[in-house]
């Protein structure tokens, strides 16, 4: 096996396979770090409003938990392939990427929502009571109060979350996404040895995301100190 590999390396490593490799690699980047970008947002967002008390705000709350319990408590292929087939069916004419975008956008909601609930309940409630006695608004108790405790408790399964997400991304290549996974396939299908194409897409899947667990932890400590210092 040795020997295939050090014999089809020279062809393996050519100019235009670096390229298809380092282009796959920015697709897997973009749809785990835009979707979570967005996903940390608009989860925020459905995570404040579950927050709220008005009886006004009860059709939203209930929206907020509906999607959050259903995007969860489904595989990301299966709402992979829902996306997919719903633009199919509206006869929406939209690239295979921005389908794959999406569908990561819905499961990074869901999740990281629930992230970001739970750093406001690690929040002692006497704080909230304390804000609230202040005459605070619901803005004013999250911006000076309720964040700056939680963000020590949100940050850590943030960055976990993305870059687990780095990984399922690799499931976008059942719709034609071209990321690393799939670009892995069609190299194999070339008829490069598979030890050789999907160790490179191994190292390079370790490239991506080594430096990105290193970054979570320097913004852990730049930014979220240890509770006991």
């Amino acid at each position: 096996m040795l020997e295939r590999i050090f014999s089809e390396a020279p062809d393996f490593f050519t100019y235009y396979n670096i390229i298809f490799l380092l282009e796959a690699m920015l697709a897997t980047f973009l749809l785990s770090a835009v979707g979570c970008v967005i996903g940390f947002g608009s989860g925020f967002f459905l995570a404040v409003t579950r927050k709220t008390t008005s009886l006004a705000y009860l059709p939203a709350r209930m929206v907020a938990f509906v999607f959050i319990e259903i995007f969860r408590r489904t595989p990301f292929l299966v709402t992979l392939m829902m996306v997919f087939f719903i633009f199919q069916i509206a006869n929406v004419n939209i690239s295979l990427f921005t389908v794959a975008l999406i569908s990561v956008c819905f499961i990074a909601t869901a999740f990281i929502s629930e992230i970001v609930r739970g750093g406001f309940d690690s929040v002692h409630q006497t704080q909230w009571d304390a804000a609230a006695t202040l005459n605070m608004t619901l803005f004013q108790t999250l911006r000076y109060v309720i964040v700056p405790q939680a963000w020590k408790i949100i940050l850590p399964p943030v960055f976990s979350f993305f870059i687990l997400f780095i990984k399922d991304t690799a499931l976008a290549s059942q719709i034609g996404v071209v990321e690393l996974t799939y670009a892995g396939k069609v190299l194999n299908n070339k008829g490069f040895s598979a030890a050789l194409v999907f160790g490179s897409i191994l190292v390079l899947y370790f490239a991506l995301s080594y430096p990105l667990a290193r970054f979570g932890v320097w913004m852990e400590e730049k930014l979220a100190p240890a509770r006991n210092r």
